[in-house]
């Protein structure tokens, strides 16, 4: 056992490691609930991390000398790896752009997966599950990680803009449901075959690589379909599937740290995908498997009205003249990296005694959470964010609304026209403030791939030009008029 420790001091100083662990974690995630201590929960999940790896390293020190002949060998490579990991994902999140967050988390999302799914394979291969159970209970860790991690490349790559298009092809469901059976019967029959309940002229090496090639070309047919639409749905996803993944890898392993951490991942991973789901008037089935934006049984609506373009100074200084305000943030705002600015103009317009809000959806942007996480990067106050349920009837009694590259959120078809797509969907009821500014490129449509007819109402203007450049002219417009500074 360890050296420096008596044997019977060793197991029970792991164990006290793991649970102190679960302990970090979960605490961590209770302080990640809230936006103002979410911070310092992180880093109490970090040092529950730590503790964990340390505590993998005592366990392997713990072994008896005959069971490891390649100990050092295999800690200096975990070392090396955790060096390695560790500088380019500290490298990595230092330098993304907010742009590229939702990418990043699916990429690393996927590598939680492919750990899970790297742990299962190990056991299989050393056949080293104690019963029937156990072993069932590691290829299912191994289909869900495997799922999970090409999944999330997959996602990652139509983020990224490596895929454009969805690929979908006749009876692709049918295929899908043809690999996962395949899939599932394989491993059965690996069960009975390590049990010797059937005979097999396979090997079992080979059926094992067979299983994991099946299980990451579910996750590649799966997610290949989806448009880019339901990408934050499928994040949460395939989130809530590593953490089961590993939850049940930690079962495996009789590691607590692992079986807790990857429980709560794997229930808020869930949970998350569900509110995603009915913010979006979907079910999960409906993301996963149907075409968003297909044909539908009614008719869709003509959109009637006309464009009625606006000058970025005009909308500024209006806004400043107005008592109230409720912005709309979404992707095109991250996509200029507009966040500092706008909340510089939103100063100004305090400073001269408008009340501005910041209405967030559920779906907004290409990940969960992505607005609220921009707003926090410019400094905006988390008292000044509000979500869709807890500000949509304010609208109704504020003067203007500022909708900054934001589109099917902010569609009054989802409200009305029984034809469109979105039908049914929750919005932002961005149309009902008194005027609306619609900050935009141009006329463009959003993933459900229809025209908003937020942009033809009759209290609505268009301001076309970059976010960047729109809140720049907003703001020389509002200083030219002498009032008071922002604090």
């Amino acid at each position: 056992m360890l050296n420096f420790l008596p044997p019977s001091l060793a197991p029970l100083i792991v164990g006290l490691a793991g649970i102190a662990a679960s302990f970090l974690f979960l605490f961590g995630l209770q302080r990640m609930s809230s936006p103002v201590t979410a911070p310092s929960g992180i880093r109490v999940a970090g040092v529950g991390m730590v503790v964990a790896v340390l505590a993998s390293f005592l366990y392997a020190l713990g072994v008896d000398e005959a069971a490891r002949p390649h100990l050092w060998v295999n800690l200096a490579l975990a070392i090396v790896a955790l060096a390695l990991g560790g500088g380019v994902a500290w490298w990595a999140g230092r330098t993304v752009a907010m742009t590229a967050m939702p990418q990043m988390v699916a990429i690393y999302n996927g590598m939680g997966g492919g750990a899970a799914a790297g742990i299962a394979a190990v056991e299989l291969f050393g056949n080293k599950a104690s019963d029937a159970t156990a072993l069932g209970v590691t290829l299912l860790g191994a289909l869900i990680g495997a799922v999970s991690l090409s999944g999330s490349l997959i996602a990652w790559a139509k983020l990224q803009g490596v895929l454009n298009k969805p690929l979908r092809v006749p009876g692709q469901q049918l295929l899908n449901g043809a690999v996962m059976l395949v899939t599932v019967a394989l491993g059965v029959f690996i069960v009975c075959v390590a049990y010797k309940l059937v005979d097999s002229p396979v090997a079992m090496p080979a059926m094992v690589w067979t299983f994991l090639a099946l299980a990451l070309a579910f996750g590649v047919l799966m997610t290949l379909p989806i448009g880019g639409a339901d990408m934050p749905v499928v994040i949460s996803i395939y989130n809530a599937f590593t953490g089961l993944a590993v939850g049940l890898e930690g079962y495996v392993l009789q590691n607590p740290a692992l079986m807790i951490a990857g429980m709560v991942v794997g229930a808020a991973g869930l949970l998350l995908t569900l509110l995603m789901a009915k913010a979006m008037n979907r079910s999960v089935s409906n993301v996963v498997f149907t075409n968003f934006g297909g044909p539908s049984k009614h008719k869709r609506s003509a959109v009637k009205g006309e464009l009625k373009p606006m000058a970025p100074g005009d909308a500024g200084i209006a806004m400043r003249y107005a008592k109230s305000v409720i912005i709309v943030p979404g992707f095109g705002l991250a996509a200029a990296q507009a966040q500092g600015k706008l909340y510089e103009f939103v100063k100004m317009l305090q400073a001269g005694g408008v009340s501005v809000k910041f209405a967030i959806h559920p779906v907004a942007g290409r990940m969960p959470g992505q607005m609220d996480v921009l707003l926090a990067e410019a400094g905006v106050p988390y008292d000044m964010i509000f979500q869709l349920e807890d500000i949509n009837e304010e609208f109704a009694t504020t003067d203007i609304s500022l909708v900054i590259g934001a589109n099917d959120v902010v569609n009054p078809a989802a409200r009305s026209d029984k034809g469109s797509p979105i039908y049914g969907m929750p919005i932002l009821n961005a149309d009902k403030a008194g005027k609306c500014f619609v900050v935009k490129r141009g006329e463009g449509k959003g993933y459900a791939g229809i025209v908003n007819a937020l942009f033809y109402a009759d209290n609505t203007c268009m301001v076309y030009g970059d976010a960047l450049a729109v809140l720049q002219q907003m703001t020389e417009s509002v200083k030219s008029l002498g009032l008071p500074a922002a604090a």
